[in-house]
């Protein structure tokens, strides 16, 4: 038994099924949870781009304030700091004579640095440490392969885990958090203007208003499974654009690790048993392993997935192009499918797995454009940005990743024929074309121009002329 733990929480901001908090709550006289924002993840980066934009930045506050009123409401209060973790909770805990520290093991470079000098500066001072993995549906320690055999190849990664692998249960949420009655010497919540940051304008056409914690978490999962019952019909809507319920979109509370992976897992056989069981449900399944797939293909490639050659070492022939990089990321290429979808990432701070797909091929393969920069963009703008399932998901599009195809190359037009062939997304983000009839309104430089000013649109005033057109995409 410990006398004094401290649960130093990171990206597992949740009561539920939490690890380091059971096990702190099971073996310590007194637990004192703690969150710390670190200002270099609010740095800027390449291109000048924010490392957190607003939107994620919001969604986190939110979900951290979340917490700390779930804490709260089992005796407990969530301690807030500003400053490097590894050295602001280090002399917090000498200060106050904890015993040990308990949180999270993280993945990428940047995360591990950041354990591994707290563990050090720990240790020095006589402080124990304990990491744990709960970051994904399997543990590390159930994958049926050494990490460093973990397949190359997503499906065989699947089929192995599937057969071999096991999902341990998720852990009680504890009801009572034994807290210290006495006063800690932190900082209050922060706000955005705090990291340099403006409040985002709340959009009126997105498609889900998107709030950060565990409690929203939980109450999506509720409302998707349950109350709309959608999950019977997710493998056959998931790809749509338009609308909160074509998929789960569980993904910015599982990026924060507001859910847990286990209990959304949990849910969907509780699903199969009261409601159905069909392909819909084993997908939402599918759809998780891919997630610990990427994750455990950083873990054995390291700083690979953050290199231009990616972990194909495949020949750099990018070109680093600005002014072109720029009208991608402001939704001003004079392609509808693509300005649509950046439009609403820029105004939402969200974006479907479609439109991430086409937008990452547009840049990657119709301008050629450095494939990294693409995955800033997302790191800085998503709010449900996770480093792995990122940064992996660029590999995969840009051909040095997990991709068993040399070219995964998306015609634009034959996708917005395929996922959205009335325009009715187009017509939702890009209301300056809203009067093109069908499917014209995806390609409105084939129209002529007086055919385009009855429509009141002039080509390079009112909408940008095309960046690009391909015989590709006929």
């Amino acid at each position: 038994m410990f006398k004094r733990v401290i649960v130093w929480f990171r990206n597992d901001l949740r009561v539920h099924d939490h690890a380091p908090l059971f096990n702190a709550a099971q073996k310590a006289e007194e637990v004192i949870p703690v969150y710390c924002f670190d200002p270099r993840s609010f740095s800027k980066v390449e291109l000048a781009l924010e490392k957190t934009g607003n939107h994620r930045a919001k969604f986190l506050l939110e979900a951290v304030d979340n917490l700390r009123k779930n804490l709260r409401d089992r005796g407990a209060d969530l301690l807030l700091f500003l400053g490097k973790p590894e050295e602001i909770l280090v002399d917090f805990a000498a200060k106050i004579q904890a015993d040990a520290i308990f949180f999270s093991e993280e993945v990428t470079s940047e995360e591990k640095k950041v354990e591994s000098k707290l563990e050090q500066q720990s240790w020095k001072l006589g402080i124990k440490t304990s990491s744990y993995w709960q970051s994904t549906l399997f543990h590390i320690l159930d994958l049926p392969f050494p990490l460093s055999q973990t397949p190359e190849v997503f499906t065989q990664f699947r089929k192995e885990c599937e057969k071999f692998g096991k999902i341990q249960k998720t852990l009680p949420c504890p009801t009572k958090i034994p807290f210290p009655n006495e006063t800690f010497d932190t900082i209050e919540l922060p706000n955005l203007s705090t990291f340099g940051l403006k409040e985002p304008l709340k959009s009126t056409r997105a498609v889900l208003e998107f709030i950060g914690g565990e409690t929203e978490g939980l109450d999506r999962l509720q409302a998707y499974f349950w109350d709309s019952d959608r999950l019977k019909v997710y493998k056959e809507t998931r790809n749509g654009l338009l609308g909160s319920d074509y998929s789960s979109k569980f993904s910015p509370w599982l990026a924060l690790g507001c859910l847990s992976p286990r209990f959304i897992y949990e849910e969907v056989k509780r699903y199969e048993q009261e409601r159905t069981k069909n392909q819909s449900t084993y997908w939402l399944i599918f759809e998780l392993i891919w997630r610990d797939y990427f994750r455990f293909i950083a873990k054995k490639h390291g700083n690979k997935i953050f290199k231009v050659q990616g972990i194909k070492n495949n020949e750099d022939n990018w070109i680093r192009n600005e002014s072109l990089f720029w009208k991608w990321a402001h939704g001003e290429t004079g392609i509808p499918f693509i300005d649509a979808n950046m439009r609403e990432l820029n105004e939402t701070g969200f974006m479907s797995n479609r439109g991430r797909q086409n937008v990452a091929s547009f840049l990657v393969n119709d301008l050629n454009l450095d494939w990294r920069w693409g995955a800033m963009y997302f790191e800085s703008m998503l709010i449900d940005y996770d480093v792995c399932s990122n940064w992996g998901n660029w590999m995969y599009v840009a051909g040095v990743g997990n991709d068993p195809r040399e070219n995964r190359y998306f015609n634009i037009l034959r996708q917005a024929q395929n996922y959205d062939k009335k325009g009715d997304y187009i017509r939702h983000w890009i209301p300056e074309l809203a009067a093109i009839p069908g499917f014209d309104i995806h390609q409105p430089f084939e129209l002529s121009t007086a055919n385009l000013k009855t429509f009141g649109i002039s080509l390079g005033s009112t909408y940008p002329h095309p960046m690009v057109k391909f015989k590709a995409w006929v």
